[in-house]
């Protein structure tokens, strides 16, 4: 793909997931959450789990303001883990870091990465790799129960 092309879409998924996010919301009986914030750019959020007790994630959501990237990187962020593992999300979770902390120049496997091949772009900016992956690491401190909130400083 075309850097151009992938730009393009990039820009129509983050406005699309910015405007309509998914699973944005509080999550009623939730038996996780926690509460993310990157102070450089202000966005602030909490994801809300529903996690099985064979690690199965029932349903995700996420609620709180933020950027633009923030908010549909957190919204896509659902899409892609609500109905898979803990495991299974802990892979997506690294993919996605390696993607957008990886070099510019190095190619984006879109086997691997999916529908996130549209955040390569962040790479360019390395201020908002953070505010992509805000919702991450916080899903990723609600499904190991830690108690400290996630900042990105």
């Amino acid at each position: 793909r075309r850097m151009s092309e992938l730009c393009e879409l990039y820009q129509q998924v983050i406005l699309d997931h910015n405007r309509n996010p998914r699973n944005f919301g509080p999550l009623e009986g939730a038996n996780r959450h926690q509460d993310g914030h990157n102070p450089l750019c202000g966005d602030s959020l909490t994801v809300y789990l529903l996690v099985d007790d064979h690690g199965l994630i029932e349903d995700i959501h996420f609620e709180g303001a933020g950027c633009a990237i923030s908010k549909a990187s957190a919204s896509l962020m659902t899409s892609l883990v609500k109905g898979k593992t803990t495991a299974q999300a802990e892979r997506i979770f690294a993919d996605f870091h390696e993607l957008v902390t990886s070099s510019v120049d190095s190619p984006v496997d879109d086997a691997k990465v999916g529908k996130l091949a549209v955040f390569a772009g962040v790479r360019e900016f390395p201020m908002r790799v953070k505010c992509a992956t805000l919702a991450w690491h916080t899903m990723r401190s609600a499904l190991h129960n830690d108690d400290a909130p996630v900042t990105t400083e």
